[in-house]
């Protein structure tokens, strides 16, 4: 209520600037050292106001909204002068002008709004005002259409009516599935579907067993739609993204929120979806024959391999491969009645981060195409996979980079050799090796407390050679180590080293020593290898599998994910270890 007074005081102030203006007319004139005052003390109240303003919209918008109150402050300003159809001397909220209200209220956050609607009937009357609900939906959902000429997003015609045939007439007509949404209004759109569903929005991932996946759940138009995100079709891992719906949740004129499932090649269907608690939620559908095919499973496996794969099983010539495909629809068939979704976050990038952190789709060989998530963790960068396989299952760290050993590579010509490289590799794991052990050895021996050196001298270990860009004496941990190759250098792939995309760029920034995480099937025996991290440019990176003899390249998922990022770096590294613990 303190705010509240304070604003009732802004009506106080300009009309008692305007009585001052009206003596100063009477008397004739007034000396230049009274004028200077009267401007200081009213520009005094401004600034008052203006700060009150700011306080008061912080608490109910977001910090992007901030800079835009703080800059209509004037307007605000002017716009309570212009309001003269209240009282000469308001000394209440209560006795403001309506309009004056209405953009008060209007900066409330809506959560708070069906309070002030309690106060009295004034209040609840102009809580009825669309422009007030309407910024609410603008601001906190993202809804930037006018609802009367708003297009249904995410839909398709044949989802919006459906030929409904009377078998008495030969005749038929066709009947909408969806209400009229001209007879809505943002109250009930925000009552009754975005703030119950408000703590949905976000990234999500599936539990599907060890291949995951990436669930984003957003506003789109008058819907709140669960896209899955699925890789592009392999070997294309620069093409963009694919989205399939799995759900929607919209309104009826009843003033109800529905949800259905869209699952399945019949259309839109009866759904479900229940909290289980904090950043966890599931899915139901309730009507599951809808999702089969009238061929069966064979129909439906073909038609899941078209979609998945963006082939036949003919056009698939690998043995190995066809028994990985079967077995992936055979398990994720299973989840098509009820899923279990955790939320995730994207990681917050620093300005030492070698490049902006994210999410990147990398090549797997006979796998294909997944989703992994790349972060920082000071002189560490880590990429976690959101898609997996039963190898190595999602949630689990597939590359370990350390950044603070980087790899001077060779000119071309030793480039091609896969001897020459695995030598500059290895050296340098052997000595990370080496470290590792003289630190557990020294921790036992060493008192509780006792301080030791951490970064061993790459030129005094025998055995390792000083051009593999090891940590030396001049060179600091970090990224930025003067050592690191020039921006832009010649890259090859060294002869024997599979890679199922030819096209990878034949300059590179940065490489790192790194280690990658294989494992036989069912996640047996994991093991993390030595390999080499290739930074191309600001969205594209490599690792090379020395002992695999393999290549994969990453490429990064550019699309724009709202309500994704994570509050702190605390938060985002206690969900990784949620992760692994997932599929552990």
């Amino acid at each position: 209520m303190a705010v509240c007074a304070r604003l009732c005081g802004v009506g106080q102030s300009r009309r008692c600037r305007r009585r001052q203006r009206h003596n100063q007319e009477d008397q004739g004139s007034d000396s230049d050292m009274d004028e200077e005052e009267e401007e200081r003390i009213v520009g005094h109240k401004q600034a008052e106001v203006g700060s009150v303003g700011l306080d008061s919209t912080a608490a109910a918008a977001g910090p992007s909204d901030a800079l835009d109150y703080g800059s209509a402050t004037v307007n605000r300003l002017e716009f309570v002068d212009r309001a003269n159809t209240g009282p000469p001397n308001p000394q209440s909220l209560l006795d403001l002008p309506p309009e004056l209200l209405v953009e008060i209220f209007s900066l409330l956050p809506g959560t708070a709004l069906p309070n002030v609607a309690l106060v009295c009937k004034k209040f609840k009357q102009i809580l009825n005002t669309e422009t007030i609900w309407r910024r609410r939906c603008m601001e906190e959902f993202g809804m930037r259409e006018d609802l009367r000429k708003m297009e249904v997003g995410g839909v398709s015609s044949r989802d919006l009516y459906v030929k409904r045939v009377n078998p008495r007439v030969k005749s038929g007509r066709f009947m909408k599935l969806l209400p009229d949404y001209e007879h809505m209004d943002y109250r009930d759109v925000y009552m009754y579907l975005l703030h119950p569903y408000r703590h949905i929005l976000g990234l999500w991932q599936p539990d599907i067993g060890p291949y995951g996946g990436l669930l984003n759940v957003v506003v789109d138009g008058l819907f709140i739609i669960g896209w899955m995100y699925l890789p592009p079709h392999d070997p294309r891992v620069e093409d963009p993204m694919r989205r399939r719906p799995l759900f929607r949740i919209h309104m009826w004129e009843s003033k109800k929120a529905t949800v259905e499932c869209m699952y399945g090649h019949k259309g839109p269907h009866k759904g479900d979806i229940q909290t289980v608690k904090k950043d966890e939620f599931s899915t139901k559908c309730n009507q599951t024959d809808h999702h089969r095919m009238p061929g069966g499973r064979q129909e439906e496996f073909r038609t899941w391999l078209e979609e998945e794969w963006g082939r036949t099983l003919e056009d698939i010539f690998h043995e190995h491969m066809q028994e990985l495909i079967l077995m992936k629809f055979i398990y994720t068939s299973q989840y098509d009645n009820c899923l279990t979704y955790r939320r995730i976050y994207l990681p917050p990038q620093l300005p030492s981060d070698l490049l902006q952190p994210g999410l990147f789709k990398g090549t797997y060989g006979s796998h294909g195409l997944e989703i992994v998530m790349l972060s920082f963790h000071g002189t560490a960068a880590r990429a976690t996979k959101l898609t997996g396989d039963p190898n190595v299952p999602a949630g689990q760290l597939t590359l370990d980079v350390d950044l603070s050993r980087p790899v001077v590579l060779p000119d071309l010509e030793s480039q091609r050799s896969i001897e020459e490289l695995s030598r500059l590799v290895l050296g340098v794991h052997e000595e990370v090796q080496r470290e590792a052990q003289q630190q557990a050895k020294e921790s036992s021996t060493t008192p509780e407390g006792a301080a030791e050196g951490a970064c061993g001298d790459a030129s005094g270990a025998e055995g390792v050679d000083t051009g593999s860009g090891a940590c030396s004496e001049s060179c600091q941990p970090g990224p930025s180590c003067s050592t690191s190759p020039p921006e832009a250098q010649p890259f090859i792939l060294p002869l024997g080293v599979m890679a199922r995309n030819e096209v990878y760029p034949r300059t590179c920034r940065k490489c790192f020593y790194g280690t990658g995480l294989i494992a036989g099937h069912g996640f047996t025996s994991p093991e993390r290898t030595p390999g080499l991290f290739v930074l191309f440019d600001e969205d594209r990176f490599g690792f090379i599998w020395l002992e695999l003899k393999s290549f994969s390249l990453y490429s990064r998922l550019t699309d724009h994910l709202a309500h994704a990022h994570a509050p702190n770096m605390e938060r985002f590294e206690a969900m990784l270890r949620n992760m692994q613990s997932w599929t552990s």
